[in-house]
């Protein structure tokens, strides 16, 4: 692999923080920036556009948000709105308009899983235990 060197002018409250996970990580700041950079830009291509750039956003929160990003779920309404519809399908079909909500829900279904996971990942690379993250009730 081919390294390039770049020189980058941070404002002080940011590198404090690039150093503060450096040291949390036991990685010089310029391996912490590497990380930084590259868990900023995750392959997302086979993702739909709005959740290839919710997951892309996800390394720029704070730990207390990714904690919060990785224990979201769906509504209870949208997850009983959901299993209704799915065993609906599979017993009689759907409407049309069935259709495209439960699309819809799948949709969002899929979107909270996937940042949750992600969420889990960064914050394991910041030095945190997730085994234990538990499924709440509802979103956060």
């Amino acid at each position: 692999m081919t390294l390039q060197t770049v020189t980058v002018r941070l404002p002080d409250v940011l590198y404090q923080q690039i150093e503060q996970r450096a040291r949390r990580m036991r990685r010089s700041v310029e391996d912490e920036l590497v990380a930084v950079v590259a868990a900023a830009l995750p392959t997302l291509d086979d993702l739909p556009a709005d959740i290839a750039d919710e997951m892309a956003q996800l390394a720029f929160l704070t730990d207390d948000e990714l904690w919060q990003a990785a224990r979201t779920t769906l509504t209870p309404p949208e997850s009983e709105r959901m299993q209704a519809l799915l065993l609906k399908r599979q017993r009689e079909g759907l409407t049309e308009q069935e259709q495209q909500e439960a699309e819809r829900l799948l949709h969002r279904y899929d979107r909270t899983m996937l940042v949750r996971a992600q969420a889990a990942v960064l914050l394991k690379d910041r030095g945190y235990d997730v085994s234990n993250l538990h499924h709440p009730t509802s979103a956060s």
